[in-house]
């Protein structure tokens, strides 16, 4: 495991101190996610994470940013150099989307949140620094904290910063909505299918790469279905169901409600909640262990049970 203990950055010392050694705590983002996993506990402090943009090194397609700069300050400050993150674009901060570690509607074209996470700095429960991971692959080994702590909802550290993979942005991006098209046909018959959505009705699609990539699947879509160029959706919003991508044809519509099907990824945004799932015994002993390992006192964002939608 890849992980040391570090005190050197002055605004990584006084976020530290401000979490403190003892008492229930809790990092505040941009509440885009807040009800994930479930209520925190009374009386559980609540605090913001250091932001701002450490350092951007676009030739190596790495940045290091703090956890409380928001993703859209972030994705701005690269678009300048043409690059953007596998984040999800949902009005919340880095750490934020780190914690909850879900992808955005954009993942089959920018990637998975996970395995953007190169590097994580967090504040442990004893209040200490610790880093785990690299800036690059080559200089990491061991157990990799990075994927262990994406999707952990604060509830193993406190995210203060992290250093992300970057991706080149397309050279173009187009959307097109057609009403009369098979989503599942489109997701085969593209060779690079972008996100493909489909509400029951609608079916909408991102094509992008170079020109002559985007016209030959614009060329495409006008054999599957009468296709026109539209405006990019809104963010999916509602709750999040997770299915395998060949569940979504059996899709059990008086069970989802109104929904948003992410074609070929299994995730589902809609307007009921998902029946719970509870972990096999076996996975629920490891989160146990872990968690005793990594926050013995059971202070960090305590109430919040990973794998909980």
């Amino acid at each position: 495991m890849t992980a040391t203990l570090l005190s050197t950055d002055p605004v990584l010392a006084a976020f530290a101190e401000e979490v403190g050694e003892s008492g229930p705590i809790a990092i505040v983002g941009g509440r885009t996610r807040w009800e994930n996993g479930g209520a925190l506990v009374d009386g559980t402090r609540t605090i913001a994470a250091p932001s701002g943009i450490v350092e951007y090194i676009a030739e190596e397609m790495i940045v290091k940013v703090r956890a409380g700069t928001s993703v859209a300050e972030l994705h701005a400050s690269l678009a300048e150099r043409g690059q953007v993150t596998a984040l999800p674009e949902r009005g919340g901060t880095v750490g934020g989307a780190v914690a909850v570690g879900q992808n955005g509607v954009l993942r089959p074209m920018r990637g998975e949140t996970r395995s953007a996470v190169l590097q994580v700095r967090y504040v442990s429960a004893e209040g200490k620094i610790v880093t785990g991971g690299g800036p690059t692959v080559k200089n990491v080994s061991g157990f990799d904290i990075p994927r262990l702590m994406t999707g952990s909802l604060g509830t193993l550290g406190c995210i203060a910063e992290v250093i992300l993979r970057t991706n080149p942005m397309p050279a173009q991006t187009r959307w097109f909505a057609s009403n009369d098209a098979d989503p599942f046909a489109v997701h085969r018959s593209l060779l690079a299918p972008g996100p493909i959505l489909f509400d029951g009705s609608t079916t909408t699609v991102m094509v992008f790469g170079h020109a002559p990539a985007v016209t030959e699947d614009v060329m495409m879509l006008r054999t599957l279905g009468t296709f026109t160029e539209c405006e990019p959706p809104p963010d999916a919003t509602g709750h999040r169901w997770s299915l395998s991508p060949r569940d979504l044809q059996t899709l059990d519509v008086a069970a989802v409600g109104a929904f948003v099907a992410e074609i070929g990824v299994g995730i589902v945004h809609a307007s009921n909640p998902q029946p719970p799932t509870p972990l096999a015994p076996d996975v629920r002993v490891i989160h146990d262990r872990m968690k005793a390992e990594f926050d013995p006192p059971g202070r960090l964002n305590p109430g919040r049970v990973v794998g909980l939608r």
